[in-house]
Order: structure tokens, then C-alpha cells, then sequence
């Protein structure tokens, strides 16, 4: 198939779930912060949505220092889920998160017992809307002088470029695995990751890692994915999910 350029800006919007995003990017949650911190360095307006950091139901000071370390082609991590506690999210975050227009935003919870999954459960039984996969894998790095961890916690997450193979393969699998929408994400820096995750199965995707390398990482790469779109004739990004050619 042949692409050409054309004058017509292309449709980036894709739509899971009820909701329509103007653009399959989202920043991630645990790198974006409450959202509220980017403001000043991101057009937020201009992404499809992002996710807050997960919400326990107390305030949660996470693990000991160190607690990053890079690594190469990604970042080891154990930030031991630090968080303000889903109250102080309610009082203090979302009435200022209700003001930003133009963007959706995901909260998202966590807990430690099978009461604190209540909800899940409940969610379970009634059938999930959409999956998001995946996470960070655990890795771990040492110091050859000190011959002690990286990182205090000795293991960590791993996430960045280097596990962007490993993610598109398991988005693949699952989105031929179940009929619901799949949001990807793992090592995304580039409009062309997104185009691999959405022909691989994503609807849309989340970036993380790049926003610590660069704070405006999410709205570079969707300008990147608007001119991408443009200069191949790709009028519907949304119909790119799903379109690997096996053959």
C-alpha cells in the first residue's frame, strides 16, 4: 500500500470505554504526578488524558532512597507506591483536576487485602470495560565497588526502551485474547512505538519513563504523531489498531 501526504489533518481520536480522547496518549500513572505538577511544563489540553499516581486509602510515604537508578535503555525503580491517600486526592487534587478542560483523567486504587479489592471483585463479576498492560518487570542492578544494591530495596521495576518488545508482544496476545480494549504501554518515547502498539492491538497508550527523561516528552510525541499521521496519508489513527499484516 502506497501513502501519500494530504492537506486533511488527521482524526488522532480514539474512543474506549464511553469516552473519546482526542489522541491515544496518556500520561501514565506513578510518572505524571497528580497531573497538577505538569502544568507548568505540559499543554495538558493537548493530550488524550492522563492517570494519577495510584491511591491508597491511607497516605502511603513509600520505600527508602535509593530509589531510582537508570539503567541502559531504561530505569530501575521502587518508589514503594507513595501517595497522598485517596482522601486528601478528593479534598485537595480533584477540585483542582475539575478545572483543567479539554482532558480525561483516570484515577486509579490500590490495596493490600482482599476487602480492599471489594470493588474489583464487584468489577470482575460485572465484566472489565478495558485492560492496560503492562507494568514494569522486576530486575535488580549492583554496585561492583560497594557490592551493595542499587536500589534499597534491592529489587526494582524495570521499565523504559528495553521492555518495549517484551510489551508489544504481551499487548498483542492479549488483545487476541479478549474482545474489550486494550491500552498498552512499556518503553514508548516515539510516534512510531505508538503506531507498533496500536497495529500490534492497543486502542491507546500510556507514556511514563520518557516524561522523566523529558518532562514534555507527551506532547512532543503527539505532535510527532500528528505529523507522522500527515506526512503518510494516515486520515483515521484509530483504525490502525489491530492492522498487522501477518502476511
Amino acid at each position: 500500500m502506497t501513502l501519500h501526504a494530504s492537506a486533511v489533518a488527521p482524526d488522532l481520536s480514539v474512543r474506549f470505554c464511553g469516552l473519546t480522547l482526542k489522541n491515544p496518549v496518556i500520561g501514565a500513572s506513578g510518572t505524571f504526578g497528580y497531573g497538577l505538577e505538569f502544568e507548568d511544563v505540559v499543554h495538558l489540553d493537548k493530550l488524550g488524558g492522563f492517570v494519577v499516581k495510584g491511591l491508597s486509602r491511607e497516605p502511603m510515604t513509600g520505600n527508602p532512597p535509593p530509589r531510582l537508578f537508570e539503567t541502559a535503555a531504561g530505569m530501575l525503580n521502587a518508589i514503594g507506591l507513595q501517595n497522598i491517600g485517596a482522601r486528601a486526592f478528593l479534598d485537595d487534587k480533584l477540585p483542582k483536576l475539575r478545572d483543567i478542560k479539554n482532558i480525561v483523567v483516570f484515577a486509579n486504587v490500590f490495596g493490600y487485602t482482599r476487602e480492599d479489592y471489594e470493588m474489583a471483585h464487584i468489577a470482575q463479576e460485572a465484566g472489565a470495560d478495558a485492560i492496560s498492560l503492562v507494568n514494569t518487570f522486576t530486575a535488580m542492578a549492583i554496585d561492583p565497588e560497594t557490592r551493595k544494591p542499587r536500589i534499597a530495596n534491592v529489587t526494582a521495576g524495570l521499565s523504559g526502551p528495553a521492555i518495549k518488545p517484551i510489551a508489544v508482544r504481551m499487548v498483542y496476545d492479549a488483545a487476541h485474547s479478549v474482545k474489550i480494549p486494550v491500552i498498552g504501554m512499556g518503553g514508548i518515547s516515539s510516534a512510531t512505538d505508538i503506531l507498533e502498539f496500536m497495529l500490534a492491538g492497543a486502542t491507546a497508550i500510556q507514556i511514563g519513563t520518557a516524561s522523566y527523561w523529558d518532562p514534555c516528552a507527551t506532547e512532543k510525541i503527539v505532535d510527532e504523531l500528528r505529523e507522522y499521521c500527515a506526512e503518510h496519508g494516515i486520515q483515521k489513527l484509530s483504525e490502525l489498531t489491530g492492522g498487522l499484516t501477518l502476511e
